[in-house]
């Protein structure tokens, strides 16, 4: 389980893949929460529409993370998050789909798929896991955000079999990166919770420590990780930051450690423009 890269670059601090930016076919990035204009619980590079910060801060904030980055922001493409598990194909038509506005986004979408360059993908994260997917063969990049919902229903096995079925992917030239979200030692759970991930993973035991009764601590960084192995991907091949957002809300935006009241980090991936 090779780790993320902490890297800054226009005074903001970003985490990133190395064997993603080892290709050189993609910009891409998860955000922290400084360096940008937001205030209040918002402080300071939110990137969300929905959260209840001002609109012209987070198309602020959203400027400096993608001009960091080598992005459009007008172009950025976005879903409508709903912890589920739809995956959707991104196609040039959709160039720029919540990009000033949320009402603009994409219906019920938490997976993105596209083998267009130069459109970008984006995700919006305060805890939940956020899955970065590369095919640097047949060129198609993929965003999924994994709650503990989008988890069980393995949301990042339905966007490895999306790539697969449309555009012809090989599940083992896939790259893929679990990025910072909260960790085993801060996300506590129902039993009714775990029993649904018992359920759904061979390995169910192995993702929860029992605390007391009633509750447990759960380890969707380890889910995550066993679900891309599931759809193919060799272990190698698969990032894994390790980092907890709750554990660090001085550098990441998280529901949990904040009473709910609070901004989100952004992943972002765009396949290159050929030049020439």
């Amino acid at each position: 389980m090779n780790g993320f890269i902490s890297e800054v670059r226009n005074h903001l601090q970003f985490y990133r893949i190395p064997s993603f930016e080892a290709t050189g076919q993609v910009e891409h990035g998860f955000t922290t929460r400084g360096g940008g204009v937001s205030e209040g619980p918002y402080w300071s590079l939110n990137t969300a529409f929905h959260v209840g910060d001002a609109v012209e801060s987070v198309r602020a904030n959203r400027a400096l993370a993608c001009g960091a980055l080598g992005i459009n922001p007008d172009d950025v493409v976005a879903g409508k998050q709903v912890h589920g598990d739809r995956v959707e194909v991104v196609s040039l038509s959709d160039k720029g789909r919540g990009a000033r506005l949320f009402e603009d986004a994409l219906t019920d979408v938490d997976a993105l798929v596209t083998a267009e360059r130069g459109v970008p993908l984006s995700s919006y994260y305060a805890d939940c896991v956020p899955i970065f997917l590369l095919d640097p063969v047949k060129k198609v990049v993929a965003l999924a955000h994994a709650g503990w919902k989008g988890t069980v229903a393995k949301i990042g096995l339905k966007t490895v079999k999306k790539m697969v079925k449309v555009f012809g992917t090989k599940p083992a030239d896939c790259l893929a990166g679990v990025g910072p979200s909260i960790g085993p030692c801060c996300y506590e759970v129902s039993g009714q919770v775990v029993g649904l991930f018992k359920k759904s993973f061979s390995n169910g035991e192995e993702l929860a420590e029992f605390l007391h009764p009633g509750k447990w601590r759960l380890n969707l960084w380890k889910a995550n990780y066993h679900t891309l192995l599931e759809a193919g991907l060799p272990e190698n091949n698969i990032a894994v930051a390790s980092v907890c957002t709750s554990c660090r809300s001085d550098l990441f935006f998280s529901y949990r450690a904040e009473g709910g009241i609070t901004g989100r980090m952004a992943s972002f991936i765009m396949l290159k423009q050929v030049k020439g």
